[in-house]
């Protein structure tokens, strides 16, 4: 369900939170639906609960999922969700084009290098390149690289890569 790479700079549940808020958006799980809880989670990502924890209550006061007491938490169904993270993407964007507009990239470069990246995107993947910290295939697994860890909401087992030695939950 979600990749964490060990190897990014990016805070772990920042991954998380980010991994969450993709799946949400894109409607891959569903409103209402229950959320892994705490300690699975943690379990098939061999990280510490706090940090699932942490991931969780950023993605509350976001308004992606909400608590039920006693049962865990689940996906919210604002419908808004989509379009503040459209509107955010498309403020990220306009800083891109002010950087550009420094570095004398001109709009056509900016437009032939956006329908270049467009042309590598598979539908329900973001392209290798794009990634900053692992967002893999939402709905299909790619071959698993040095330092990063996933999960596909299974009870998941650990197994060590005969590349890094590493532990990978599979």
């Amino acid at each position: 369900m979600i990749t964490i790479d060990l190897q990014n700079r990016q805070a772990i549940y920042e991954q998380i939170v980010e991994r969450f808020e993709t799946l949400i958006v894109n409607g891959i799980l569903e409103p209402d639906s229950q959320m892994p809880s705490v300690r699975s989670l943690a379990v098939e990502l061999s990280i510490n609960p706090n940090t699932i924890q942490k991931a969780y209550g950023v993605l509350e006061q976001e308004g992606y999922i909400y608590p039920v007491k006693g049962r865990g938490n689940f996906v919210s169904g604002n419908e808004d969700l989509k379009v503040r993270k459209q509107e955010s993407l498309y403020v990220s964007l306009g800083e891109l084009v002010e950087k550009g507009k420094e570095l004398d990239i001109t709009c056509e470069m900016f437009v032939a290098k956006t329908r270049e990246l467009y042309a590598e995107e598979r539908p329900g993947r973001v392209p290798k390149k794009w990634r900053r910290g692992g967002i893999a295939d939402l709905t299909e697994q790619e071959p698993e690289e040095p330092g990063e860890k996933t999960t596909d909401g299974a009870a998941g087992r650990q197994e060590r890569s005969e590349k890094t030695g590493k532990g990978e939950v599979l």
